[in-house]
């Protein structure tokens, strides 16, 4: 038997509703050509429905006749949460959205990274409540604004890499005696991260979270957010399933003892040390790109396609290996964008998936890129990603569901639901821009042609090089298009595990869960991904967004 210890795995270290569900978009200047529907409920007047019994077993509800829903609003009222991630984009919808339409929920504690209470107090203003995305509240409220939010948010100093997620005793005996649900949304997201810092915060961060949430003495619920990309499966239909218990990772959370049942020779404990031992090794100079260039070797050693995917599947298998009795679901979103309705659409914040690429096509300076025009574009707007999520919470968090099996596992997803092709995403694209184009530094119109789909590297390559190739540069300028075209190879190589995917996600938990909304409650937490126009989405609301919060343009009319 090999022993795992407590201190590799945690990396113990030294040191009543609204009235009002939508905002005005009439200040954002985005343009509105066709219409949109978020909820089903809008499509046709029609609703989902199922027989009562159906209902009762799918959604855990014995006493509950079909139309008292999940009773969502009556769940999180008094309730006391922790969020982690709670600067990241998710959270602050999430955070958002609870607050705008459930305003009777208890507390919120908000796990921020920070020096003391007076900066984390700081970070909490300046970075979540002070946003755009709060002008809903903040007009809602008017002069008491500040007085609600901090009746309801509270700033906790910590950190995921940290024991005990770095907060300090008293307040964590404070938060375990209180709270309630312990949603965990922090992540590194960058595909080639260094694998000692993406390991630490999200695998080593699961474990850690867990071991916290164990102590809460009136948990009701875990909820840990993931990524449909965990998959190894590249190709065909991927369930909605778990990693399972005992592969991975030993069972036994207080020894440790390893099982010698993983699955394809992983073991974390391993990876773990020998991430911690590559760190020690590599040079001052060298350490970054050497770590990053080792991690995603391991990744694709095992089958995933980079360091990020890797490290969030450990995380999701350690959260199944050491949970015991704890309730848990694990949510696995696609790729998350840019708001659909709530609180206004367009809202994002920072640069996602693709969105750098389709900001590059639209300033004329990509053409076209190494991918394929088949692959399903799968991506889901930031506010259905959050009613999903207070759905799934409300139904596991009454203790009705049996999280061993694979009904805790939600993957939030559009690519079986409702698909969008990627060559239809870049035609949409290249309407967006050809309707309201960028322009140049003299203030002209950028002209662009149809997205190019290019079956190699070698093809994109040539193709940039000989763009423009006649033309007399100077050396400096060669020497800045020959650096552009090797950051281009990097990045061909690095996406093109999904710029290629030909896997789409089942989301049948997901469906099953919408069913148990009752119509009230579809109107305020609908979160039917085929009723999305995506037509409308990509050229009316997400390429704005983009444009208006990234690249901070005004979009006229």
């Amino acid at each position: 038997m090999n022993k795992i210890s407590t201190e590799i795995l945690l990396g113990k270290k030294k040191t009543s509703t609204t009235n009002t569900v939508f905002c005005s978009t009439e200040d954002l200047q985005i343009p509105k050509i066709f219409s949109s529907s978020l909820h089903p409920s809008a499509k046709n007047g029609k609703i989902r429905s199922t027989v009562e019994k159906e209902f009762v077993s799918t959604c855990g509800h014995i006493t509950s006749k079909m139309h008292d829903g999940l009773g969502i609003t009556e769940f999180f009222g008094g309730k006391k949460l922790l969020i982690t991630g709670a600067t990241g984009f998710l959270a602050k919808v999430l955070v958002e959205k609870i607050l705008r339409t459930m305003p009777e929920v208890g507390k919120i504690f908000l796990l921020i990274k920070a020096k003391n209470e007076e900066a984390a107090m700081e970070r909490l203003m300046n970075e979540i409540v002070n946003t755009e995305l709060f002008k809903c509240l903040r007009e809602k409220h008017g002069t008491f604004f500040e007085k609600f939010i901090l009746s309801k948010l509270v700033p906790v100093v910590g950190n995921m890499s940290e024991t005990n997620i770095g907060i300090e005793e008293d307040v964590a005996n404070r938060i375990a005696r209180e709270v309630d649900i312990i949603i965990n949304s922090a992540a590194t997201t960058t595909f080639d991260e260094r694998i000692d810092i993406a390991l630490d915060i999200n695998t080593r961060g699961a474990a850690r979270i867990v071991n916290f949430a164990k102590k809460c003495e009136k948990l009701k619920l875990y909820v840990h957010v993931s990524t449909a990309y965990v998959s190894r499966q590249s190709k065909g239909e991927i369930i909605e399933e778990s990693f399972g218990k005992g592969h991975y990772v030993a069972s036994n959370a207080d020894t440790f003892e390893a099982q010698h049942k993983h699955i394809h020779g992983l073991d974390i404990e391993a990876e773990l040390k020998l991430a911690s031992e590559m760190k020690e090794s590599f040079g001052k100079d060298e350490k970054d790109q050497q770590l990053k260039d080792f991690g995603m070797r391991r990744s694709q050693k095992y089958g995933w396609p980079n360091t990020y995917s890797f490290t969030k599947a450990m995380g999701e298998m350690v959260v199944e290996d050491t949970k015991g009795e704890m309730p848990v679901i694990i949510l696995r979103p696609s790729v998350i964008t840019s708001t659909l309705e709530e609180p206004f659409s367009g809202w994002i914040e920072g640069n996602r998936m693709m969105d750098p690429f389709f900001l590059w096509y639209g300033k004329g300076k990509l053409s076209g890129f190494y991918s394929s025009p088949n692959t399903v574009a799968d991506m889901v707007p930031a506010d259905i990603v959050v009613n999903s999520t207070l759905a799934a919470i409300a139904k596991h968090g009454r203790g009705n569901s049996n999280s061993s099996d694979d009904d805790h596992v939600y993957q939030i997803t559009s690519s079986v639901a409702h698909p969008l092709i990627s060559r239809d995403l870049l035609d949409l694209a290249y309407q967006h821009f050809r309707l309201s184009p960028c322009f140049d530094r003299k203030g002209n119109p950028i002209q662009i042609s149809a997205f190019k789909f290019f079956a190699s590297i070698e093809d994109m390559l040539s193709y940039m090089q000989n763009t423009n190739g006649d033309e007399e540069i100077s050396p400096r300028q060669e020497l800045i298009r020959r650096k552009a075209l090797e950051h281009f190879k990097y990045l061909a190589d690095l996406y093109q595990p999904y710029t290629f995917y030909n896997g789409r996600f089942d989301s049948t938990n997901v469906e099953e869960l919408m069913k148990c909304l009752s119509k009230e409650e579809t109107k305020v937490f609908g979160f039917d991904v085929s009723s999305i126009d995506w037509k409308d989405y990509v050229i009316n609301v997400h390429f704005p967004g983009i444009r208006k919060h990234i690249l901070k343009e005004r979009i006229l009319q």
